[in-house]
Protein backbone atom coordinates (compact mmCIF):
# COMPACT_ATOMS: atom_id res chain seq x y z
CA UNK A 1 0.00 0.00 0.00
CA UNK A 2 1.50 3.45 -0.64
CA UNK A 3 -0.90 5.05 1.58
CA UNK A 4 0.85 6.72 4.72
CA UNK A 5 -0.03 5.83 8.29
CA UNK A 6 -0.75 8.50 11.09
CA UNK A 7 -1.20 7.95 14.83
CA UNK A 8 -4.05 10.86 15.87
CA UNK A 9 -3.42 13.31 19.03
CA UNK A 10 -4.76 12.26 21.47
CA UNK A 11 -5.34 14.00 25.16
CA UNK A 12 -3.86 12.13 27.31
CA UNK A 13 -2.66 9.74 25.23
CA UNK A 14 -0.44 10.60 22.55
CA UNK A 15 2.59 10.92 24.25
CA UNK A 16 5.76 9.30 24.61
CA UNK A 17 5.18 5.96 26.27
CA UNK A 18 2.04 5.69 24.05
CA UNK A 19 4.26 5.81 20.58
CA UNK A 20 7.09 3.60 21.94
CA UNK A 21 4.15 0.71 22.37
CA UNK A 22 3.08 2.03 18.74
CA UNK A 23 6.83 1.75 17.52
CA UNK A 24 7.29 -1.58 18.78
CA UNK A 25 5.44 -3.12 16.09
CA UNK A 26 7.40 -1.11 13.87
CA UNK A 27 5.24 2.67 14.03
CA UNK A 28 3.86 4.68 11.39
CA UNK A 29 4.87 7.12 8.90
CA UNK A 30 3.91 10.53 11.36
CA UNK A 31 2.65 10.45 15.25
CA UNK A 32 0.97 13.60 15.92
CA UNK A 33 1.26 14.56 19.67
CA UNK A 34 -1.32 15.46 22.19
CA UNK A 35 -2.45 19.11 21.74
CA UNK A 36 -0.59 21.51 23.11
CA UNK A 37 -2.14 24.90 24.75
CA UNK A 38 0.08 27.79 23.32
CA UNK A 39 -0.10 29.93 26.06
CA UNK A 40 0.68 27.30 28.61
CA UNK A 41 3.95 26.39 26.28
CA UNK A 42 4.65 30.25 26.42
CA UNK A 43 4.32 30.87 30.63
CA UNK A 44 6.76 27.78 30.91
CA UNK A 45 4.08 25.93 33.24
CA UNK A 46 5.52 23.06 35.31
CA UNK A 47 4.29 20.20 33.54
CA UNK A 48 4.89 21.77 29.37
CA UNK A 49 8.04 20.14 29.42
CA UNK A 50 6.33 16.11 29.21
CA UNK A 51 4.22 17.12 26.24
CA UNK A 52 7.47 18.10 23.98
CA UNK A 53 9.40 14.96 25.40
CA UNK A 54 10.93 13.39 21.91
CA UNK A 55 12.35 10.21 23.09
CA UNK A 56 15.98 10.84 21.42
CA UNK A 57 15.40 7.88 19.11
CA UNK A 58 14.91 7.99 14.85
CA UNK A 59 11.53 7.97 15.12
CA UNK A 60 11.50 11.22 17.18
CA UNK A 61 11.77 12.69 13.53
CA UNK A 62 8.53 11.57 12.58
CA UNK A 63 6.99 13.74 15.14
CA UNK A 64 4.03 16.69 14.34
CA UNK A 65 3.17 18.68 17.09
CA UNK A 66 -0.10 20.26 17.20
CA UNK A 67 -0.83 23.63 18.35
CA UNK A 68 -4.47 24.77 19.91
CA UNK A 69 -5.20 28.37 21.26
CA UNK A 70 -8.01 31.00 20.94
CA UNK A 71 -5.90 33.98 19.63
CA UNK A 72 -3.27 33.94 17.10
CA UNK A 73 -0.59 35.53 18.26
CA UNK A 74 0.63 32.73 21.14
CA UNK A 75 -0.07 30.06 18.74
CA UNK A 76 2.63 31.84 16.67
CA UNK A 77 5.06 32.47 18.86
CA UNK A 78 4.45 28.32 20.04
CA UNK A 79 4.94 27.08 16.49
CA UNK A 80 8.33 28.99 16.67
CA UNK A 81 9.71 27.22 19.50
CA UNK A 82 7.77 23.81 18.81
CA UNK A 83 9.55 24.47 15.46
CA UNK A 84 13.03 23.89 17.49
CA UNK A 85 12.50 20.17 18.52
CA UNK A 86 12.58 16.89 16.44
CA UNK A 87 9.74 16.16 13.62
CA UNK A 88 8.54 17.12 10.57
CA UNK A 89 6.17 20.28 11.48
CA UNK A 90 3.47 22.03 13.29
CA UNK A 91 -0.44 21.09 13.03
CA UNK A 92 -2.73 23.73 13.71
CA UNK A 93 -6.01 21.77 15.86
CA UNK A 94 -8.86 23.11 13.95
CA UNK A 95 -11.03 19.79 14.39
CA UNK A 96 -11.85 19.33 18.40
CA UNK A 97 -14.54 19.66 18.72
CA UNK A 98 -15.19 18.63 22.88
CA UNK A 99 -17.16 21.57 24.34
CA UNK A 100 -14.19 22.37 26.85
CA UNK A 101 -12.22 23.13 24.03
CA UNK A 102 -14.43 24.63 21.76
CA UNK A 103 -16.22 26.81 24.02
CA UNK A 104 -13.12 28.46 24.42
CA UNK A 105 -12.77 29.70 20.59
CA UNK A 106 -10.10 26.99 19.91
CA UNK A 107 -10.59 23.90 18.00
CA UNK A 108 -13.94 23.81 15.38
CA UNK A 109 -13.77 26.96 16.59
CA UNK A 110 -11.19 27.98 14.14
CA UNK A 111 -13.49 26.94 11.28
CA UNK A 112 -16.28 29.05 12.97
CA UNK A 113 -14.87 32.40 13.39
CA UNK A 114 -14.86 35.34 10.80
CA UNK A 115 -12.56 33.98 8.13
CA UNK A 116 -10.19 37.06 8.26
CA UNK A 117 -9.49 35.88 12.15
CA UNK A 118 -8.34 32.54 11.50
CA UNK A 119 -6.60 33.81 7.86
CA UNK A 120 -4.60 35.64 10.38
CA UNK A 121 -3.87 33.02 12.48
CA UNK A 122 -2.60 30.84 9.46
CA UNK A 123 -0.67 33.65 8.05
CA UNK A 124 1.05 34.69 11.47
CA UNK A 125 1.90 30.79 12.14
CA UNK A 126 3.16 29.99 8.71
CA UNK A 127 5.42 33.49 9.04
CA UNK A 128 6.96 32.44 12.10
CA UNK A 129 7.97 28.78 11.17
CA UNK A 130 9.07 30.65 7.84
CA UNK A 131 11.11 33.21 9.73
CA UNK A 132 12.58 30.73 12.35
CA UNK A 133 14.24 28.63 9.51
CA UNK A 134 17.76 29.34 8.99
CA UNK A 135 20.75 29.30 7.13
CA UNK A 136 18.48 27.29 4.07
CA UNK A 137 17.21 25.28 6.19
CA UNK A 138 13.45 24.30 4.74
CA UNK A 139 10.75 25.42 6.98
CA UNK A 140 8.63 23.13 8.95
CA UNK A 141 5.75 21.77 7.89
CA UNK A 142 2.52 23.31 8.45
CA UNK A 143 -0.55 21.14 8.57
CA UNK A 144 -4.44 21.47 9.71
CA UNK A 145 -6.33 18.78 11.08
CA UNK A 146 -10.26 20.00 10.73
CA UNK A 147 -13.72 18.98 10.20
CA UNK A 148 -16.19 19.63 8.16
CA UNK A 149 -17.76 22.55 10.27
CA UNK A 150 -21.03 23.23 11.98
CA UNK A 151 -23.99 21.09 11.53
CA UNK A 152 -25.55 23.47 9.04
CA UNK A 153 -22.08 23.85 6.83
CA UNK A 154 -22.37 23.67 2.87
CA UNK A 155 -20.17 22.15 0.86
CA UNK A 156 -19.33 25.34 -0.72
CA UNK A 157 -18.61 27.17 2.17
CA UNK A 158 -16.42 24.39 3.47
CA UNK A 159 -14.07 24.52 0.14
CA UNK A 160 -14.17 28.42 0.84
CA UNK A 161 -12.27 27.70 3.62
CA UNK A 162 -10.00 25.03 2.64
CA UNK A 163 -9.29 27.23 -0.22
CA UNK A 164 -8.57 29.77 2.00
CA UNK A 165 -5.90 27.11 4.08
CA UNK A 166 -4.00 26.38 1.05
CA UNK A 167 -3.65 29.54 -0.64
CA UNK A 168 -2.08 30.61 2.78
CA UNK A 169 0.25 28.24 2.88
CA UNK A 170 -0.76 25.00 4.37
CA UNK A 171 0.95 22.04 3.10
CA UNK A 172 -1.34 18.80 4.72
CA UNK A 173 -5.05 18.61 5.56
CA UNK A 174 -6.22 16.16 7.79
CA UNK A 175 -10.10 15.55 7.74
CA UNK A 176 -12.37 13.84 10.52
CA UNK A 177 -15.53 14.02 7.67
CA UNK A 178 -18.06 14.84 10.11
CA UNK A 179 -19.67 18.02 11.38
CA UNK A 180 -19.35 19.73 14.55
CA UNK A 181 -21.51 17.73 16.67
CA UNK A 182 -21.46 15.02 15.11
CA UNK A 183 -20.87 11.93 17.39
CA UNK A 184 -19.20 8.44 16.53
CA UNK A 185 -22.22 7.12 16.94
CA UNK A 186 -22.93 8.38 13.30
CA UNK A 187 -23.42 5.72 10.84
CA UNK A 188 -20.12 6.03 9.02
CA UNK A 189 -17.98 10.03 8.70
CA UNK A 190 -18.60 11.08 4.85
CA UNK A 191 -15.15 10.03 3.59
CA UNK A 192 -16.47 11.32 -0.04
CA UNK A 193 -14.94 15.02 1.95
CA UNK A 194 -11.52 13.67 1.73
CA UNK A 195 -11.58 12.33 -1.79
CA UNK A 196 -13.03 15.81 -2.90
CA UNK A 197 -10.19 17.01 -1.36
CA UNK A 198 -7.85 15.03 -2.47
CA UNK A 199 -8.79 16.47 -6.57
CA UNK A 200 -9.13 19.63 -5.41
CA UNK A 201 -5.72 20.19 -4.20
CA UNK A 202 -3.61 17.11 -6.33
CA UNK A 203 -0.63 19.30 -4.48
CA UNK A 204 -0.78 18.76 -1.23
CA UNK A 205 -1.27 15.36 0.87
CA UNK A 206 -5.13 14.64 1.88
CA UNK A 207 -5.22 12.44 4.96
CA UNK A 208 -8.51 10.82 5.79
CA UNK A 209 -9.59 10.36 9.71
CA UNK A 210 -12.30 8.64 11.36
CA UNK A 211 -13.93 5.11 12.18
CA UNK A 212 -10.82 3.36 10.27
CA UNK A 213 -10.06 0.11 13.13
CA UNK A 214 -9.56 -2.79 11.16
CA UNK A 215 -8.81 -4.06 7.33
CA UNK A 216 -12.34 -3.96 6.22
CA UNK A 217 -12.82 -0.27 7.55
CA UNK A 218 -9.75 0.51 5.95
CA UNK A 219 -10.29 -0.64 2.27
CA UNK A 220 -14.46 0.84 3.20
CA UNK A 221 -12.70 4.09 3.55
CA UNK A 222 -10.19 4.25 0.28
CA UNK A 223 -12.76 2.74 -1.79
CA UNK A 224 -14.53 6.11 -0.68
CA UNK A 225 -11.74 8.14 -0.93
CA UNK A 226 -9.15 6.20 -3.09
CA UNK A 227 -7.25 9.29 -3.47
CA UNK A 228 -5.68 10.03 0.13
CA UNK A 229 -2.27 10.30 0.59
CA UNK A 230 -3.19 8.30 3.83
CA UNK A 231 -4.94 7.23 6.47
CA UNK A 232 -4.99 8.39 10.08
CA UNK A 233 -5.85 6.54 13.28
CA UNK A 234 -7.02 7.10 16.83
CA UNK A 235 -8.84 5.35 19.07
CA UNK A 236 -7.87 1.76 17.19
CA UNK A 237 -4.58 2.14 17.86
CA UNK A 238 -5.30 2.74 21.33
CA UNK A 239 -6.83 -0.44 21.93
CA UNK A 240 -4.15 -2.48 19.60
CA UNK A 241 -0.86 -0.44 19.55
CA UNK A 242 0.25 -2.86 16.91
CA UNK A 243 -2.40 -1.88 14.29
CA UNK A 244 -0.55 -0.26 11.93
CA UNK A 245 2.03 -3.32 11.45
CA UNK A 246 -1.49 -5.41 10.91
CA UNK A 247 -2.98 -3.25 8.46
CA UNK A 248 0.29 -3.26 6.21
CA UNK A 249 0.57 -7.37 6.89
CA UNK A 250 4.40 -7.19 8.92
CA UNK A 251 2.91 -8.18 12.44
CA UNK A 252 5.33 -11.14 13.66
CA UNK A 253 4.13 -15.02 13.82
CA UNK A 254 4.48 -15.14 17.45
CA UNK A 255 1.79 -14.45 20.05
CA UNK A 256 2.46 -11.61 21.83
CA UNK A 257 2.56 -11.66 25.91
CA UNK A 258 -0.71 -9.21 26.58
CA UNK A 259 0.76 -9.12 30.34
CA UNK A 260 4.57 -8.15 29.73
CA UNK A 261 3.24 -5.63 26.94
CA UNK A 262 1.22 -4.06 29.49
CA UNK A 263 3.56 -3.95 32.52
CA UNK A 264 6.50 -2.30 29.50
CA UNK A 265 3.96 0.62 29.25
CA UNK A 266 3.53 1.13 32.58
CA UNK A 267 7.25 1.08 32.94
CA UNK A 268 7.51 3.74 30.31
CA UNK A 269 4.60 6.09 32.07
CA UNK A 270 6.76 6.06 34.77
CA UNK A 271 10.12 7.23 32.77
CA UNK A 272 8.14 9.94 30.52
CA UNK A 273 5.69 11.12 32.73
CA UNK A 274 5.21 13.48 35.63
CA UNK A 275 3.47 11.04 38.63
CA UNK A 276 0.69 13.38 38.62
CA UNK A 277 -0.32 12.29 35.03
CA UNK A 278 0.30 8.39 36.26
CA UNK A 279 -3.23 7.80 36.73
CA UNK A 280 -5.05 9.78 34.18
CA UNK A 281 -2.55 8.08 31.38
CA UNK A 282 -3.12 4.52 32.86
CA UNK A 283 -6.72 5.07 32.60
CA UNK A 284 -7.08 6.09 29.18
CA UNK A 285 -4.70 3.36 28.26
CA UNK A 286 -6.39 0.46 29.74
CA UNK A 287 -10.12 1.96 29.14
CA UNK A 288 -8.64 0.86 25.40
CA UNK A 289 -6.38 -1.86 25.65
CA UNK A 290 -9.02 -3.57 28.28
CA UNK A 291 -11.26 -4.27 25.35
CA UNK A 292 -8.79 -7.11 23.96
CA UNK A 293 -9.81 -9.81 26.64
CA UNK A 294 -12.65 -11.94 27.42
CA UNK A 295 -13.14 -10.46 30.34
CA UNK A 296 -13.26 -6.83 28.83
CA UNK A 297 -16.11 -4.69 31.06
CA UNK A 298 -14.46 -6.47 34.56
CA UNK A 299 -10.84 -5.60 33.25
CA UNK A 300 -11.38 -2.27 32.58
CA UNK A 301 -13.36 -2.08 35.86
CA UNK A 302 -10.25 -3.42 37.56
CA UNK A 303 -7.53 -1.17 35.46
CA UNK A 304 -9.76 2.17 36.32
CA UNK A 305 -9.99 1.87 39.80
CA UNK A 306 -6.08 1.07 40.23
CA UNK A 307 -5.27 3.35 43.05
CA UNK A 308 -1.79 3.65 42.24
CA UNK A 309 1.00 2.13 39.59
CA UNK A 310 1.79 -0.85 41.58
CA UNK A 311 -1.85 -1.58 42.31
CA UNK A 312 -2.01 -1.47 38.30
CA UNK A 313 0.49 -4.26 38.06
CA UNK A 314 -0.94 -6.28 40.94
CA UNK A 315 -4.63 -5.87 39.39
CA UNK A 316 -2.53 -7.32 36.12
CA UNK A 317 -1.06 -9.87 37.47
CA UNK A 318 -4.33 -11.16 39.08
CA UNK A 319 -6.22 -11.21 35.90
CA UNK A 320 -4.48 -13.22 33.81
CA UNK A 321 -3.71 -15.15 36.98
CA UNK A 322 -7.47 -15.49 36.91
CA UNK A 323 -7.40 -15.94 32.99
CA UNK A 324 -4.23 -16.94 31.73
CA UNK A 325 -5.68 -17.95 28.22
CA UNK A 326 -6.16 -14.32 27.80
CA UNK A 327 -1.99 -13.78 28.35
CA UNK A 328 -0.46 -15.13 25.04
CA UNK A 329 -2.65 -13.61 22.30
CA UNK A 330 -2.15 -13.64 18.39
CA UNK A 331 -3.19 -10.34 17.56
Amino acid sequence: MDKKFLLAPMATLSHEAFRRSVQKFGGCDEYFNEMINAPSLLHKGRFEKFYTLTGDTPESQKLVWQITGTTAEPMAQAAQILSELPGIGIDINMGCSAPQIANTGAGISWMLKPVAETQNLVRKVKSALENCAKDGKTPSRLSVKLRLGADNFTESGFFSFTDMLVSEGVQQLTLHPRTQKEKFARALPRYEYAEKLSLRYPQIPIIVNGEIKDKKSLDYALKCAPHVNGVMIGRAAASQPWIFAKLKGILPEEKLDMLNFALDFISDVEKFQPPEFFQTRLQRFFAYYCQNFSFAGYFKTQMLNAKNNEDARERLFQYFEKCPEDRLKKI
